[in-house]
């Protein structure tokens, strides 16, 4: 028995009725899907700290999620696992064919292009006249700032995008101040959230034009953030001190100290 056989074996036990696990049993595809983000950003996180071992184990949880998927789907006479494995083999022969077929691109850039061709006609093909738009199959489920890209890319793609970054510099700055101005106006919660999402959406286009990861530059932002802070409360502790006892002027004072060590270090 090779591992995959091994592990679809265990899931079909796992579910078995009578003596399969109660847990395993009661899930649905809604109550499990929560399951298969966290192992997807659990995935990851072990490549962002480069640990081969814990991306091992982890790839493992996020393939047990698949199996767990294919096995309800063939319960309920829908789909098996082969059928999944089938369906990702064609899809990927048939958005290759510079690899599969005698058709040629130039660079990576180019088969970007392409494949996004080949998704847009696989999308209008399973609309069959209906009415369809460039932004269609742009999942819901994404975190917001990766859909915001996401939206972003395929509008470029028809030509409505910023000819220059100074542009989108601009469009933040603007934003900002937009900001600014429901602020020193009092604005209400619902008025200031409308503004606040305007520039998080322009900052997400800022980052997407200078072809920066938006996600990975907030965690990498999230990372600093978090080590920096971990040094105030180390130094304030050695102070008999904790935050809460410490004055915003102090602990601003740490946080430069912080920031400049940092900066040594690196």
């Amino acid at each position: 028995m090779t591992g995959m056989e091994r592990l679809l074996a265990i899931m079909a036990q796992l579910r078995d009725p009578e003596r399969g696990c109660p847990w395993d049993r009661e899930q649905t595809f809604s109550t499990i899907a929560p399951f298969t983000i966290e192992e997807a950003y659990e995935v990851t996180d072990a490549i962002a700290r480069g640990n081969m071992d814990e991306l091992r184990d982890e790839l493992g949880d996020l393939l047990f999620q698949v199996v767990f998927y294919a096995q309800m789907a063939k319960e309920a006479g829908h789909f098996d696992f082969a059928a999944v494995t089938e369906a990702i083999a064609e899809k990927l022969t048939r958005r290759h064919p510079h690899v599969f077929g005698d058709a040629r691109v130039s660079d990576a850039a180019q088969q970007s292009r392409e494949w996004e061709r080949h998704k847009a006609a696989e999308r209008a093909d399973k609309a069959r006249g209906a009415e369809t738009s460039v932004l269609d199959g742009v999942s819901l489920a994404l975190p917001a700032l990766s859909r915001a890209v996401k939206l972003q890319r395929r509008a470029a793609r028809v030509g409505f995008d910023w000819r220059e970054l100074t542009e989108v510099l601009d469009k933040v700055a603007e934003e900002l101040d937009e900001v600014r101005a429901e602020v020193a106006a009092g604005a209400d919660r619902a008025r200031l959230t409308h503004e606040v999402g305007d520039l998080l959406l322009a900052a997400s286009n800022l980052a997407r034009f200078a072809d920066i990861d938006p996600e990975t530059a907030l965690r990498e932002a999230n990372g600093r953030f978090e080590r920096r802070f971990r040094r105030i409360e180390a130094w304030l502790a050695e102070q008999g001190k904790h935050p809460e006892q410490s004055s915003l002027e102090e602990m601003e004072r740490l946080w430069q100290r912080a920031k400049e060590e940092e900066t040594r270090g690196s």
